[in-house]
């Protein structure tokens, strides 16, 4: 496969969605509107889309972690085949947001499923398949929760409302895989300014792909 993939990870309020969209403008002008896939997980397609709404409809409280795990699987493995494999293929630079280092920190350490089941889960679901690059906007849950109250209240989703205790063990979890995996995580201070945070994140993808940026 002749294409890059890049995924982007990071507690709620690390400011993801905003350093991706730039990134992914940048990168627009660079390689042409058709040279670059911006997408999410979960998500990306019809499918996948459907099953986003079942896991972050705010009604559904009683949802059991396992049947929670299992679904973000299911819809990483559509996203997958549906949207990742094609770009690949096709020689695009894909920015994903979110892949199965979320899987690991939000159901295998903040539901306490266990990181290692996690990662088996998505071995059957990904089949092998992880990115080149990881970029990882570390923040403190304090200051990401606070962010998301004062930024975008109108979107918050089931996980969102968790307890600081729960978010604080999505951190640790992520500060774990990044030290487990430093050829493919690269850690970011998303304290920062955000000018400072993207101009990061464009540095170290041009260190890992050279003809970017």
């Amino acid at each position: 496969m002749d294409g890059k993939f890049i995924s982007f990870e990071g507690p709620d309020g690390a400011g993801k969605t905003s350093v991706m969209r730039q990134i992914t403008a940048d990168l627009q002008k660079q390689l042409g509107l058709d040279g670059v896939l911006y997408t999410r997980e979960p998500g990306g397609n019809h499918i996948a889309e459907q099953i986003r709404d079942v896991l972050f409809d705010a009604r559904n409280i009683d949802m059991d972690p396992r049947t929670e795990a299992l679904l973000f699987a299911a819809a990483r493995r559509q996203h997958l085949v549906a949207d990742i494999m094609p770009a690949l293929k096709s020689g695009k630079v894909i920015l994903c947001d979110r892949y199965v280092d979320s899987s690991i920190a939000y159901q295998g350490a903040g539901r306490g499923l266990g990181e290692d089941n996690i990662w088996r889960i998505n071995q059957f679901a990904i089949d092998g398949l992880m990115p080149e690059l990881t970029i990882y906007l570390d923040i403190d849950s304090e200051l990401g929760l606070k962010r998301i109250a004062q930024n975008r209240a109108d979107q918050v989703n089931r996980l969102d409302e968790e307890a600081l205790s729960f978010h604080r063990k999505v951190r640790s979890a992520y500060q774990k895989l990044a030290r487990q995996n430093p050829d493919r995580i690269v850690t970011i201070d998303a304290s920062q300014p955000l000018t400072q945070v993207i101009s990061a994140t464009r540095l170290a993808i041009h260190q890992r792909f050279e003809q970017l940026f």
